[in-house]
C-alpha cells in the first residue's frame, strides 16, 4: 500500500470519549423531558464528540461532488448514455440540479470534482481537476483500474476533503457524486465486501426495465467471476469493481475522519465510498452520519454492514448529495438544541422526577 494512504489510514484514531458524560448532563439538563429530542440529542452529542468540547464551532456546511464516468456503461446497465456525466457536471456548476437546490435550502456550499470524467473541460469556475483517467474501464474485461490508479483517486479525495477543511474551514462535509452506470459497480463492491449474491444488492439505479435489470445482475456476476477479488484486501476490490468517485469518497471519508470532522453519507454509491473507507479502516465509523435510506435495495445491506442507522427515508434515489444535505440541516439542529436551549436552572423552570 502507499505510504501515504497508510499514514492518513493510521492518522485516524477513535473518538475521545472524556467528555460525553459532561455532553449527555447538559442534554439531560435542558428545558425538556430527558430524551425527547430522540435522535436530535444524538446527534447533537456525536457533533460535540467529534470536536471534544460542550461548545463546538458551528457548522459549517459543504458537499463535495465526485463525477466520474465508468466503462462498464458499455454494457447497457443504465438508462442513460454517459454523456449526460459531463453534462450534468456543467449542470451542477451553473447551479441548475437538484443538490444544488437543496444544499442552497440548508445553507451549504458545493463543491464539483472531476475524478475522472470522459470529458476535456475548460478552466471552469468552480471545478475542482483532479482527473485520474477518464472513466474506468469495462469491469467485465479485467479490473476497472490498476492498484495505482485506485490510490490516486482515494489520495484525490483526500486532498478535496483536506483543503476543504483547512483552507475552507468547514466542519461538517457531505458526500456526493455522478457517474452513469455508478450503481453497477456500488453494487459489485457491496456484494463482495458484505458477502451477499448480485441480485440482492442490485437496483434499477435510473430506471431501467426488467430486461435490463437481468443483464445488470448479469454483468455484475461477470465482472466478479473474472477478476476474482480478494476480499481480505479491500484495494485489490475496489480496483477490479469500483469507480474513480467512490475511491474519491473514500478518500474524503478518510480524511475527514483523520481530521476529526463529521461527515454525512448520501446514498448507494456514496455508502459504496464509506463500505470501502470502513473496510480500509473500521474506525471512520465514529465520524460518519448516514442520511437517509435509498430506494436501492443494496443500501440497507450496506448499512447494515456497517452498523450505520440512517436519519431520513424519502424514498430517494437520486445521489448527488440530496439527502445528504437534508441530513446535515438536522445535525446543525441538533447543535443548536445542545448550545442554544437553556438549561433548567438557567431558566428557573422546575425539574420533572425521573420515572421509576
Amino acid at each position: 500500500m502507499d505510504e501515504r494512504l497508510k499514514d492518513l489510514i493510521n492518522s485516524v484514531k477513535p473518538l475521545d470519549r472524556d467528555i460525553e458524560e459532561k455532553i449527555q448532563n447538559r442534554l439531560d439538563n435542558l428545558t425538556k423531558p430527558r430524551g425527547s429530542l430522540g435522535r436530535l440529542e444524538e446527534l447533537a452529542k456525536h457533533y460535540a464528540l467529534i470536536f471534544n468540547t460542550l461548545e463546538p464551532p458551528s457548522p459549517q456546511k459543504v458537499v463535495l461532488v465526485f463525477a466520474g464516468d465508468h466503462g462498464v456503461a458499455d454494457e447497457g446497465v443504465s438508462a442513460f448514455p454517459k454523456e449526460v456525466t459531463h453534462q450534468m457536471v456543467l449542470n451542477f456548476l451553473a447551479g441548475g440540479a437538484g443538490i444544488n437546490v437543496l444544499a442552497r435550502h440548508v445553507g451549504a456550499d458545493v463543491k464539483v470534482i472531476d475524478i475522472g470524467v470522459d470529458h476535456d473541460f475548460q478552466d471552469l469556475p468552480g471545478l475542482v481537476h483532479k482527473k485520474v483517467a477518464k472513466g474506468t474501464k469495462n469491469m467485465t474485461q479485467g479490473p476497472a483500474m490498476s492498484r495505482e490508479e485506485a490510490v490516486q483517486a482515494i489520495l484525490a479525495g483526500a486532498d478535496v476533503a483536506l483543503e476543504a477543511i483547512q483552507k475552507g474551514g468547514y466542519t461538517m462535509l457531505a458526500t456526493g457524486e455522478m457517474g452513469i452506470a455508478n450503481t453497477t459497480p456500488a453494487s459489485a463492491l457491496t456484494a463482495v465486501f458484505c458477502s451477499k449474491p448480485a441480485a440482492y444488492v442490485t437496483g434499477k439505479g435510473t430506471g431501467i426495465g426488467d430486461a435490463a435489470f437481468q443483464k445488470k445482475v448479469e454483468v455484475i456476476e461477470r465482472a466478479i467471476a473474472i477478476n476474482e477479488p480478494d476480499t481480505a484486501d479491500p484495494l485489490d476490490v475496489l480496483s477490479k469493481l469500483g469507480g474513480f468517485e467512490i475511491a474519491g469518497i473514500c478518500g474524503m471519508i478518510l480524511a475527514a475522519a483523520a481530521s476529526k470532522r463529521l461527515v454525512v453519507i448520501d446514498g448507494f454509491i456514496s455508502s459504496a465510498g464509506a463500505l470501502t473507507a470502513y473496510c480500509l479502516c473500521p474506525e471512520v465509523k465514529e465520524y460518519i452520519v448516514a442520511a437517509h435510506r435509498s430506494v436501492e435495495c443494496g443500501h440497507r445491506v450496506q448499512l447494515d454492514f456497517m452498523g450505520l442507522r440512517p436519519l431520513l427515508d424519502l424514498d430517494l434515489r437520486l445521489g448527488e448529495g440530496t439527502g445528504a444535505a437534508l441530513a446535515m440541516s438536522l445535525v446543525e439542529a441538533g447543535y443548536k438544541v445542545l448550545t442554544e436551549m437553556a438549561t433548567f436552572e438557567d431558566a428557573k423552570v422546575a425539574e420533572g422526577e425521573e420515572a421509576e
